[in-house]
């Protein structure tokens, strides 16, 4: 099958090309210059590179290659819209027409703008299903009453946000929100949150948007979680089953069993 792929940054564009290649899929890349690694050129039979903001040059190439259908993998910072991005005429009418600016409403119009161009999105998680989260616990310790506690009120939070899109994640700390995810990602809203709990436990909740669709902006966990969690005293996660990837599933949750960090898969509401 041929079909390309918009890759930001982090391991998931690159599983994502392994994947490819052992099933014998042909993948042109077109790669973001201030999010994806380099390595990706290694992996792929053809890669273009383009800054933030070139759309116009995002949809040429996508044209001059035939690719009918395009996956998006991997994260691309939403504060780097605002701090890196120099837009092309076909973003700035773009943004013009926005009624607000948070990633759905970003990634959501340049999905439109694609298929008005016949180039249509396909599931960014179609490659690496085996990662995505299983339902109920998956490492050695369960989450205790406490942390299950916060859990379900950390859910309940995440849920009421999701509808928002502010963020995915929430840290919790004795039935109390500490911090919300916004722009800054999930490790540096943990370490605010560390900042304001004078040293007792978090947990981390982290949510899907409330879409059907996992075209854009996967949650996304891995093996730099567990460092993140560990040096912010953070000592259960919970994800959602199904709709987070866990990239590199197996050795994240080996490091998670040695830190004595409890992940639990929570089924979708």
């Amino acid at each position: 099958m041929r079909y390309g792929m918009i890759a930001g940054n982090g391991r998931f564009p690159l599983l994502a090309l392994e994947s490819a290649q052992r099933l014998g899929h042909d993948i042109t890349v077109i790669a973001i210059e201030e999010e994806a690694s380099r390595e990706v050129e290694s992996l792929a039979p053809r890669c273009h590179w383009i800054s933030l903001g070139q759309l116009g040059k995002l949809i040429d190439i996508l044209k001059k290659e035939q690719i009918t259908e395009v996956a998006m993998c991997g994260q691309v910072k939403h504060a780097k819209i605002f701090s890196s991005i120099r837009p092309d005429w076909r973003l700035l009418q773009l943004l013009a027409s926005l009624p607000s600016k948070n990633t759905d409403g970003l990634i959501g119009g340049v999905v439109r703008i694609l298929e008005k161009e016949g180039i249509h999105l396909r599931d960014s998680t179609g490659l690496l299903k085996p990662l995505l989260a299983d339902a109920g616990v998956m490492t050695r310790r369960k989450p205790d009453k406490d942390e299950t506690t916060d859990i379900e009120y950390g859910r309940r939070v995440a849920d009421a946000l999701a509808a928002f899109d502010v963020g995915q994640s929430v840290a919790i700390c004795e039935r109390a929100c500490v911090a919300v995810e916004a722009m800054e990602g999930t490790d540096a809203m943990l370490r605010r949150a560390a900042s304001l709990v004078n040293g007792r436990r978090l947990t981390l909740v982290k949510r899907a948007r409330r879409r059907e669709h996992l075209l854009f902006d996967v949650p996304v966990v891995g093996l730099d979680t567990v460092p993140a969690m560990r040096e912010t005293g953070a000592s259960a996660l919970a994800v959602e089953a199904g709709r987070t990837l866990m990239l590199d599933k197996d050795r994240m949750l080996a490091a998670a069993d040695e830190a004595g960090i409890a992940i639990i898969g929570l089924e979708a509401p």
